[in-house]
């Protein structure tokens, strides 16, 4: 069986426990404010992040991982004899997968180094991850991994409930339109990762009616049997008990995961979904 190292950005937002459960590598980016930076889950806490936000006037700005980092990590594995399987955020909203490209196109072996630009970002790419880990896990090689992978991404769904859509906004991962709208009182907008990037999937008025709906969304698809979701959270406790007691009824296979430094950078607090794949 083939020695595989997997390795994934900080983006991801897994919790420490799978982080240490499945020996993956995690390589952070860069949280800007003010004139300090921070490794994203190294420097800086979620909390603490909001904490400062709170305070700070300036927009917080973020930095992905140069190839230098890149390069150096993989030849760290290679080395140790590992196949590399590196799970990248969206190209679409990140430099950070054409880092790792011209990272992997320096090395002699780059046979033995797979990249994927899974076309998601924080529990989109979790749920991819914690597949690669199974599939690794039940034997699969790198390549037959890759192409599982691959036909996957377009079954990864996501629905998230925003309660202020401003630093999305800001950070120019929603257009000021979608943010209009959504600041319109009692207006809960419903975004997803579609096709790489952020995009609204409905809207509704009030707190019930969004869970009611991020629930018929997920029950309609369904979620994969062999798969892990993810119930994603940040300083939002009343919309993720809801979502919590529904998946825990219908037994559901998930875990929960607070957003990271990067991500929370950009959608701010108050905000809760579900990322799954879907039956297919």
């Amino acid at each position: 069986m083939e020695k595989i190292k997997i390795i994934t950005v900080s983006t991801s937002d897994l919790n420490e426990d799978i982080i240490k459960k499945y020996d993956i590598e995690v390589l952070p980016l860069t949280v800007n404010i003010g004139e300090k930076s921070y490794l994203d889950g190294v420097d800086i806490t979620t909390s603490k992040l909001l904490e400062i936000m709170k305070n700070e006037t300036r927009f917080p700005t973020t930095s992905q991982v140069n190839p230098q980092r890149y390069l150096e990590c993989f030849e760290k594995y290679l080395n140790e004899g590992y196949k590399i399987l590196l799970l990248n955020m969206s190209s679409k909203m990140s430099g950070t997968y054409q880092s790792s490209c011209i990272a992997r196109d320096m090395l002699e072996k780059k046979e033995d180094v797979v990249v994927i630009d899974t076309l998601n970002v924080t529990s989109g790419l979790g749920v991819i991850v914690l597949k690669a880990c199974r599939l690794r896990e039940e034997g699969f090689s790198l390549y037959e991994i890759k192409s599982k992978i691959e036909e996957s991404i377009p079954h990864v769904k996501s629905a998230l409930v925003f309660n202020s859509l401003d630093n999305l906004v800001k950070g120019g991962r929603l257009s000021r339109t979608a943010g209009a709208i959504g600041s319109i009182l009692g207006i809960k907008l419903i975004l997803e990762v579609k096709d790489g990037e952020m995009s609204v999937m409905n809207k509704v008025r009030g707190t019930k009616k969004a869970v009611k709906t991020v629930l018929e969304y997920t029950d309609n698809l369904g979620f994969s049997e062999k798969d892990t979701a993810i119930l994603l959270h940040i300083d939002e406790e009343e919309i993720r008990s809801s979502l919590r007691a529904n998946m825990e009824s219908n037994n559901n296979n998930f875990i929960e995961c607070e957003v990271g430094c990067v991500v929370g950078a950009h959608c701010g607090a108050h905000a809760c979904g579900i990322f799954f794949i879907e039956k297919y």
